[in-house]
């Protein structure tokens, strides 16, 4: 049922707040290009803490020391200009032809990462990992919108954003048997080999489409800049172990995206839509909740360290604890993505972020030197739980910002910077993260609050900007409902 289609009850027309939601299995009629979709995303996630387990072992092979901390910098880095290419990509290559890039340019990366002989040229690698991974990212939140019908976004919405959450969990656990047995190369070929599958598939399952070169959308270079200069700067704060600098870097990276929210506004040609800096528009409200929801992930890459060192816990089952927050969030979004009572969507959209806090916040309260079991045992079904805010909110987050406009062009440019925004608050949750575990050094117990009360602090700032979006959506929400009702009472 569409918000505000008519009905017929007791003799009355009413109109129905409900939206229409497809089912799993109707999902599953898009077998193909939903494999792909989610194949695209999931090979990007499990990269990223696939290499993490890795790199120690790589670096007793070919050396590099002190270039280990660059290959998440530059990961990152190209992965967030990637993620601003998508819309460009789309437009020269179409659906087909941009996923063949994608995979392609992984696949090529993750051979290079392979056959490094010394560090530098596995910097390289990763860098064509992160263009790769970046666009197919993009690419993932951009087809849901042209390639699914609109009653299945949220579906889509769910299992694109369950593939971070599934790649967050298995990453470590594929990295980690690949490094117990030393073989970081095969790792990289495997990866580049799940790739090159995915890159035959698509051809064989995805809608056809394509525009000339001279529809080909404009590359935004001043916007560009800045993004890497703000990723770079992120990536580099995260890597330091001075406060003062990592602060400096962090202020360097803030004022960086407040130029480019300033150059976006003024510019004709932009990475985000249009509707994200008109006035009124709800868009700019849920990209911040999203902000603050997504960057709550980076407390995983410390929870391990916290489950040996406070919990006494061995290396695998700390890891476990650190993948929790990755399963409460995946699981979740099954569930959620059930809902179909607008009112209930604005509840999730708030609630998401208020779970995820409050999890943090009590999680905090219960680390303690040498905690005893129990205690640590309590840990999990918080870490879940906080998971579950995640997912509670994060399909309807891409979805409400899929919708913000009735342009398709825009729409579609609304769906592609999905990726933009996820993957630069994932950057700056990891340095931000570094910055409250050194603050609270050398006490383990203080870094470990200081990392959890932090985050849950910027949790909760995401419901104050679900808020604000919910009360911007509702007027166009109001008035789709109203065109339904005319549309229903003419029919």
């Amino acid at each position: 049922m569409m918000p505000g289609r008519k009905q017929l009850r007791d003799g009355v027309w009413q109109v129905d707040d409900n939206q229409s939601v497809g089912s799993w299995r109707e999902l599953g009629s898009h077998f193909g290009t939903v494999v792909v979709l989610g194949g695209g995303v999931l090979v990007g996630a499990v990269n990223i803490y696939l290499a993490a387990s890795l790199l120690p072992t790589a670096v007793a092979d070919i050396g590099g020391e002190r270039l280990y901390a660059w290959n998440m910098t530059v990961f990152l880095t190209a992965q967030v200009v990637a993620t601003m290419l998508v819309s460009r990509t789309l437009s020269r290559r179409g659906n087909v032809g941009s996923y063949l890039v994608g995979f392609g340019v992984f696949a090529v990366g993750s051979v290079v990462c392979a056959a490094s002989p010394v560090m530098p040229v596995l910097l390289v690698g990763r860098g064509a990992q992160g263009l790769g991974a970046g666009l197919l990212t993009g690419l993932g939140f951009a087809l849901i919108y042209s390639a699914l019908p609109r009653h299945l976004w949220v579906r889509g919405s769910a299992l694109i954003s369950a593939m971070f959450g599934l790649g967050n969990f298995v990453g470590p656990t594929l990295g980690g048997l690949f490094a117990q047995f030393g073989s970081w190369r095969l790792a990289f070929v495997v990866l580049a080999v799940a790739a090159g599958v995915m890159a035959a598939f698509a051809p064989h399952v995805l809608p056809k489409s394509g525009r000339t070169e001279a529809e080909a959308v404009p590359v935004p270079l001043g916007s560009l800049m800045l993004v890497i200069g703000a990723a770079g700067a992120v990536s580099v704060a995260g890597i330091l172990s001075n406060d003062v600098m990592m602060g400096v870097f962090i202020a360097l990276a803030l004022a960086l995206v407040t130029a480019f929210a300033v150059t976006e506004k003024r510019s004709q040609v932009r990475v985000l839509p249009r509707p994200t800096y008109q006035t009124g528009s709800a868009l700019r409200w849920v990209y911040l909740t999203i902000v603050f929801l997504a960057a709550g992930v980076a407390v995983e890459t410390f929870l391990p360290l916290f489950g040996q060192r406070l919990g006494g816990l061995p290396p695998v089952a700390a890891g476990f604890f650190g993948a929790a927050l990755s399963l409460g969030w995946s699981a979740s979004q099954v569930v959620s993505s059930s809902a179909h009572q607008q009112r209930t969507i604005r509840w999730l959209r708030v609630t998401g972020p208020g779970v995820l806090a409050a999890g943090f916040a009590v999680l905090a309260l219960l680390q303690h030197r040498n905690a005893p079991l129990l205690l640590v045992i309590a840990w999990l079904p918080l870490l879940l739980l906080a998971g579950t805010g995640i997912g509670l909110a994060m399909p309807h987050l891409s979805v409400a910002a899929m919708a913000s406009t009735p342009d398709k062009e825009e729409g579609g440019k609304a769906a592609a910077a999905i990726a933009t925004v996820l993957t630069m608050s994932t950057a700056f949750g990891a340095a931000v993260a570094g910055l409250l575990v050194n603050l609270g050094g050398p006490s383990m117990v203080t870094s470990a609050r200081y990392l959890l009360l932090g985050f849950a602090a910027i949790s909760t700032l995401g419901m104050l900007t679900a808020l604000r979006a919910n009360h911007l959506a509702q007027p166009t929400e109001a008035r789709r409902g109203t065109e339904a009702t005319q549309t229903a009472g003419n029919d």
